[in-house]
């Protein structure tokens, strides 16, 4: 017999991980059904997950996502749903940089995730050679793919090295803390693939993702990006008020079984596990734990879960003495440099609302995938190392942080390899043959909060409509 579909009449919903997207479907939960049982689950000792603040020089300050995408929905909807609108805040400035061996630059305009729709305005930012290989690739020969490919292995073919090394990089190490040679065209770069069957080259498919991204926006000014005022890292705690959720911390999920009238989740002490009887459950642990909970009851989701790796890395804020930085927004940092860090901050630039409070606040992140050597150091030593990097990126003239905070993501970062696509569909078909059973989180369809609060509606949208 199979548990009971939760359309039915679901007493109690228990949700795995208490991160944005297990706390964004506990209160889409609520809001469809608000005399339900919601029970969440987390492992850890505070909810979250990847959305965490801290306090720097007086501030709350983000030292997991410290901006939101708001030219699509998700994000600023949940914000709005909570009444906490009057908190959402524009940056300031968006212009940032890229480090490269000769210098600064400015990062080029219209751009699809560095790949650039055409060869002007590239010159100073690659070399002579670079910007004609990148004018010549409308002319080779059109673009065959036989399925999901690296990113970095098309682009290296079509535009050349230094687009790779110089534009992509920098800019995918910054969403996934991966590296262009081994991530997925299709995951990560979707609008752009889906183009380039009907362009034939590069250029014209990026050119198509920009126009097309434009036209889906109808040319709407506002800004790109924003933030919470107190931080995003406020809205776990508004979420678990707003939906009403028991959430249990130190109670990490490691049973999962079918009942005859739905299912029965082991959490807590393995010794002395507490038994909860469910009639439906949404996961959104990480792929390696959710394969493990998930092998008995959708055994055919182990092998792509496991499938899914997870890149390591640490932020660093700081509070430096005011001081006037060239900086923008912040600054872009490739592999090619050398450097320790990836990318800088200026966050009392780029946010208003943490300007004026008579210290430069900046923020700096360490690691990418198979790299994880980097952060294999002493939090004294990594803070010292990473202040030292920043302090000589920026030009700082009053180098001595007045206070740094360190948070470790371990694992932090699902990597979408080649093939994601087909895994992700492969977990989904898995888990939709077993009624009442759903997955969602970073690790499938997108890693920013957007893409995590609509995997999250997609899936309590599943059990109940």
């Amino acid at each position: 017999m199979t548990p009971a579909h939760p359309t039915a009449r679901a007493n109690r919903v228990v949700v795995v991980g208490a991160g944005i997207t297990g706390l964004a479907a506990a209160f889409e939960w609520r809001r469809r059904r608000p005399d339900d049982e919601i029970v969440v689950l987390e492992a850890g000792d505070r909810i979250g997950g990847k959305l965490h603040r801290v306090e720097l020089a007086g501030s709350w300050y983000d030292t997991g996502p410290e901006a939101m995408l708001a030219r699509v929905p998700d994000a600023v909807a949940l914000v709005e749903a909570l009444g906490l609108s009057d908190r959402l805040v524009a940056p300031a400035t968006t212009q940032a940089s890229v480090v490269l061996p000769d210098g600064r630059h400015p990062l080029p305009a219209g751009t699809v995730l560095g790949v650039p729709a055409e060869a002007d305005g590239l010159e100073g930012f690659l070399s002579a050679d670079g910007v004609a290989r990148v004018r010549a690739e409308a002319d080779l020969p059109p673009v065959q793919l036989d399925g999901d490919v690296a990113v970095g292995a098309l682009l290296r073919e079509r535009l050349g090295d230094e687009v790779v090394d110089r534009l992509v990089e920098p800019l995918l190490g910054g969403v996934y803390a991966g590296r262009a040679d081994e991530l997925s065209l299709q995951a990560t770069m979707p609008a752009l693939a889906a183009h380039l069957p009907r362009a034939g080259s590069v250029l014209g498919a990026a050119a198509a993702a920009r126009d097309a991204g434009a036209r889906s926006r109808g040319d709407v000014d506002g800004p790109v990006f924003v933030t919470v005022t107190d931080g995003i890292g406020s809205l776990p705690a508004a979420l678990v008020e707003a939906s009403r959720a028991d959430v249990r911390l130190r109670a990490p999920a490691h049973g999962l079984r079918r009942t005859a009238s739905g299912f029965e989740v082991s959490a807590g002490s393995m010794a002395e596990p507490q038994v909860l009887a469910a009639d439906a459950v949404i996961v959104t642990a990480p792929a390696l734990k959710a394969a493990r909970l998930l092998q008995e009851v959708a055994p055919s989701a182990v092998e792509p879960l496991a499938g899914i790796p997870y890149a390591s890395m640490a932020v660093v804020a700081m509070a430096f003495p005011a001081q006037e930085v060239a900086a923008g927004s912040g600054l872009l940092v490739p592999p090619v440099t050398g450097r320790l860090v990836k990318g800088v901050t200026v966050s009392s630039a780029k946010w208003p609302h943490l300007d004026g409070g008579g210290a430069l606040l900046v923020r700096s992140s360490v690691g990418r995938f198979r790299a994880e050597s980097d952060l294999q150091r002493d939090d004294d030593e990594l803070v010292a190392a990473v202040v030292e990097d920043v302090a000589d990126l920026l030009g700082l003239a009053r180098p001595e942080p007045l206070e740094t905070a360190l948070v470790r993501w371990g694992g932090g970062l699902p990597q979408y390899l080649v093939g994601h696509p087909g895994r992700v569909a492969a977990v989904r078909a898995a888990v939709a043959e077993v009624p009442g059973l759903e997955i969602a989180g970073a690790a499938f369809d997108g890693v920013g909060v957007p893409a995590c609060i609509r995997d999250a509606s997609r899936a309590v949208a599943a059990l109940l409509d």
